[in-house]
């Protein structure tokens, strides 16, 4: 599909920023459940309360990024600490005994997470007209996800390469993470004419985002997306498990991390189209059709017996991430007031980050107890509730 005219340089540079910071991050946690349970003697509960302790922490700091890049009507300087913080925090990974150290790790990688994200995805709104805002996202999304199918892919090939020497991957994962903040550092203009926002009537001082006044201005619709992204993350666990289930089948070792390539290459292939079809048609069907298609991979995952099977919902679920990310961020960017964009998107991770740590927790206890089909089968419920929950209240959302 052809990339329409008009879209901006600071969403290519962000994209491509993404490509190589995940090609990074990749490389290191698609093969991170496997080290913390073969090489640290790790549980699967443990790998759920080290995934749902970092996600949250980053949907947190999400909010307060997100707010301040709104206070300060600057986005690149949060962004760029964001992903060098991520960056600087990754040979904690290769130096870790125990899985006290992958936690610190991880914590860190995701706190600059948190940092970055909000004034991100602000900022590709901000620079580019609301006629192409899916396109935009959709085309950030597929960047990102080819960094995402990429770092896994390597990583395979560098495990083959060294004989399994997962320590020396994670050492190599640091050159494209470096690299990605250099991108960032010289590529990303801010806007010209964003700038702080300031209270009527109160001289030069500066509107206070999640002050009560601020937020009185998110719209119903708004809170109500919130809403349904908080009850679809409630079943969405860490992807740590599709792998352990993947191994679980029978899988080789070396070849588990091309389950997220297989992922990505979905996702890469059909965010942009989707964010495409989302100007032209409308977001909230897209959306509910996304999270479907997710109900019917983790039930999918839940039966399945075969490793030929779980390539094919890898795939499945690569699809489901094309129909809903980016379509999400662009219906909440419509929503809601420019000056508070960062503020709404902060909101919205930390909806996200508070259904995680639950979310989390209660796979790896269920699987832990009852089998992997009660985690998969539990996600698949969450999912079907969440997009009910849109269907019925989509004229309260309102169409694009």
């Amino acid at each position: 599909m052809k990339v329409p005219q008009g879209i901006p340089q600071n969403v290519w540079v962000l994209g491509f920023g993404s490509l190589l910071n995940d090609i990074s991050s990749e490389m290191i946690h698609s093969l991170l459940p496997l080290f913390l349970v073969s090489s640290l003697g790790a549980g699967t509960l443990t790998v759920g309360l080290i995934e749902g302790t970092a996600e949250a922490t980053a949907s947190v700091v999400k909010i307060f990024s997100g707010a301040l890049s709104d206070y300060l009507g600057q986005r690149k300087n949060l962004l760029v600490l964001g992903y060098g913080l991520s960056t600087l925090v990754k040979p904690l990974f290769a130096l870790a005994t125990t899985p006290a150290w992958v936690l610190a790790a991880r914590f860190g990688d995701r706190v600059g997470k948190g940092i970055r994200v909000a004034p991100r995805d602000a900022l590709v709104a901000d620079t580019t007209p609301p006629a192409l805002r899916g396109a935009a996202y959709g085309l950030r999304q597929s960047l990102d996800s080819i960094g995402a199918f990429l770092g896994p892919l390597i990583a395979s090939a560098l495990m083959l390469a060294w004989g399994g020497k997962l320590r020396w991957v994670f050492w190599a994962a640091l050159i494209p993470g470096v690299l990605a903040v250099v991108l960032l550092a010289a590529g990303v203009r801010e806007p010209q004419n964003q700038k702080y926002q300031l209270e009527p009537g109160a001289g030069q001082r500066r509107t206070q985002p999640l002050h009560w006044h601020s937020l009185r201005r998110l719209q119903g619709a708004y809170w109500l997306l919130l809403g349904v992204a908080l009850l679809f993350n409630l079943g969405n666990s860490s992807d740590a498990f599709l792998l352990l289930k993947a191994e679980q089948l029978g899988i080789a070792t070396p070849l588990v991390p091309l389950g997220l390539v297989v992922v990505n290459l979905a996702y890469a292939a059909s965010a942009y189209p989707v964010g495409v079809l989302s100007d032209r048609l409308g977001r909230v069907g897209l959306l509910v059709a996304g999270f479907l298609l997710y109900a019917l991979v983790y039930l999918g995952f839940a039966v399945a017996q075969s490793p030929w099977q779980v390539w094919g919902l890898f795939a499945l679920y690569g699809l489901h991430l094309g129909l809903s990310q980016g379509v999400l961020l662009a219906l909440v960017a419509d929503r809601v007031p420019g000056d508070l964009r960062g503020t709404a998107l902060g909101f919205l991770n930390l909806a996200v980050g508070v259904a995680l740590l639950p979310a989390s927790l209660l796979a790896g206890s269920l699987w832990q107890h009852f089998g992997s089909g009660a985690t998969f089968a539990i996600g698949s419920i969450f999912a079907v509730a969440a997009a009910v929950l849109l269907w019925v209240f989509r004229p309260a959302v309102g169409q694009q």
